[in-house]
């Protein structure tokens, strides 16, 4: 593996790299179509900048992006960070009216967008920016607007008045903005993070490392690219190093991804923890379950089934897989222990959109089970306002990965960043002797109990997930007393108890006396000042944001 060596840490200079290094060798396709090589890249990157350049983009001038993953996405973002414009990604899910809110702080000049997403930004007028570029040929009704096709832009189809941009391309500093990432946190408060060149190629450099990524590699993407750790991980980290990546056509569901992963064969994936959760609860338990002989020998010798288990696993995501990269939320437990015990080759880090994200990760061969891991390439991390008795304190962390501020919001920046530079993560835990860090919960979810004792509902939240009839739970206090929401696994309910063939009446019953069982359960392994006073079903999935968080304000109120 050969990291490179770049004068300068920036985006601008990433990209002209890249595509001289590896100028005939594939940079992006999607799984069923032509690829695009690093060569190609360059060819429509330049020829967009030279379009922009003429529409009077300037250097600082914002512009959104809002697509689904692809291809295009990629050449967009990297043309318009590589010209020393400021890229401002939004991410699909995002409501309209927080669409239009990010597409006016931001100040957006120009918006790129393709036309299945073309009905969230309908009501913004021409007056709150110049130009909307469709990124497909789909339909794009916004009248109002002034709207040209990106790709008559890239072959100077569309009339352009200004002469030929000179130069093509800004000066770039490290220091200089390159993204404006709106965050979707779980406290339903979005704050634009303001995130430098060097803050971004620092920390795709710390990936490629911390990842072992080579120009040989390929991944599948299928966590949003306008997310922090999808963006910087999974785009940039591989196109710096020469890697392929694949996206999929439409949303990365068990019908589409299983084909695709079986077709590409990767070496690396992105992913978050629930993904392999309801993998490890619908399809491994489900499996083993569904057998007597398999059943029994899993209660007698689980190591052995998980390892076959295991096998096929490895075999379902194209059995070349070298590591599968798990972020953006805490691994459970027992799908960890699965993961271990099976062999499948994983690991796990932790990190903020704040951190560009990356802040640690466990390292290849050497994961701690339930640790962040360590601190990567160029960060520390500290633990302050430590409790005496249990150790843990709030984390904080520096390095060249951290954000400028939030963009127009000093005082924001001011409560998240201490003088010394140090960013206040918002995240309670403790470094081991061997520089491992283990997270608790996060601050604003500790529960203070009556006696000032610290209740982290994290905690209890697993002990809920050890049931195999909850699939995703949340916990929270409500007058003074702890309540936890549960999503049952209705599949499994359906299985051991039938509720299809009972009456209302005699179903509520059942899921209410199970609740009421799994509650008594979970109190027995609680201290007493963290025992659940009431369970609440939630017969809907949980709102989640695109990492697969909850989105705990929507239910806690």
């Amino acid at each position: 593996m050969v990291v490179p060596t770049l004068a300068k840490q920036t985006i601008q200079n990433l990209y002209l790299h890249s595509v001289e290094t590896y100028s005939d060798e594939v940079a992006f396709s999607y799984v069923d179509e032509g690829a695009y090589t690093f060569a190609e890249v360059d060819r429509q990157s330049t020829a967009l900048a030279k379009a922009l350049r003429r529409l009077g983009l300037a250097k600082g001038d914002r512009v959104a992006l809002l697509a689904e993953n692809g291809p295009v996405w990629s050449i967009v973002y990297l043309t318009v960070a590589a010209l020393g414009a400021v890229v401002v990604p939004i991410l699909p899910d995002f409501h309209k009216s927080e669409i239009h809110h990010i597409i006016r702080n931001a100040g957006c000049r120009i918006l790129f967008i393709s036309s299945r997403l073309a009905h969230k930004v309908s009501e913004i007028r021409s007056k709150e920016m110049d130009w909307v570029a469709a990124m497909d040929n789909g339909p794009l009704p916004l009248d109002q607007l002034n709207v040209v096709n990106i790709r008559d832009l890239i072959e100077g189809a569309f009339p352009q008045k200004k002469k030929e941009p000179h130069p093509l391309r800004f000066p770039v500093e490290e220091d200089d903005l390159a993204e404006i990432l709106y965050t979707s946190g779980t406290t339903g408060h979005s704050k634009g993070v303001m995130l430098t060149h060097k803050n971004i190629v620092s920390n795709a450099l710390s990936a490629v490392r911390m990842i072992e990524l080579s120009h040989d590699d390929r991944l599948v993407s299928i966590l949003p690219q306008s997310h922090a750790y999808e963006c910087t991980c999974g785009f940039l980290a591989p196109f710096m190093q020469g890697a392929k990546v694949y996206y999929i056509k439409g949303l990365p569901t068990a019908q589409t991804l299983l084909p695709a992963v079986q077709k590409v064969k990767p070496t690396h994936i992105l992913s978050v923890p629930l993904i392999m959760e309801k993998i490890y609860k619908k399809k491994v338990l489900a499996e083993i379950n569904a057998r007597s002989f398999s059943k029994m020998a899993y209660k007698i010798t689980p190591k052995l089934i998980y390892k076959i288990a295991g096998k096929k696993l490895y075999q379902a995501f194209g059995g070349k897989l070298k590591i599968m990269i798990f972020g953006g939320a805490a691994m459970p437990l027992e799908v960890e222990e699965f993961l271990n015990e099976a062999g499948f080759p994983y690991i796990s880090g932790y990190g903020l959109t704040e951190a560009s994200p990356l802040l640690t990760v466990n390292p290849v061969g050497h994961v701690k089970k339930q640790s962040a891991g360590k601190a990567v390439p160029s960060v520390n991390i500290r633990i302050v306002d430590v409790d005496p008795e249990t150790g843990i304190g709030e984390i904080q962390a520096k390095g060249p990965n951290i954000m400028k501020g939030y963009y127009k919001n000093e005082e924001a920046t001011q409560k998240a960043i201490t003088k010394d530079g140090w960013l206040i993560t918002g995240d309670r835990g403790y470094v081991d002797e061997e520089g491992y860090l283990f997270i608790k919960g996060r601050s604003k979810n500790l529960i203070v109990g009556s006696s000032g004792e610290n209740i982290y509902p994290e905690e209890i939240e697993f002990h809920l997930s050890q049931s195999p009839y909850v699939l995703e739970s949340l916990v929270y206090e409500k007058e003074g007393r702890i309540v936890a929401r549960v999503h049952p696994d209705y599949d499994a309910l359906e299985q051991h108890f039938h509720i299809s063939t009972l009456d209302g009446s005699q179903a509520v019953k059942t899921i209410e006396k199970l609740l009421e069982e799994i509650r008594a359960e979970v109190n027995d392994k609680v201290a007493g000042y963290s025992r659940i006073h009431k369970i609440i079903e939630q017969s809907e999935e949980f709102e989640k944001t695109p990492t697969k968080k909850i989105k705990r304000y929507l239910y806690t109120d």
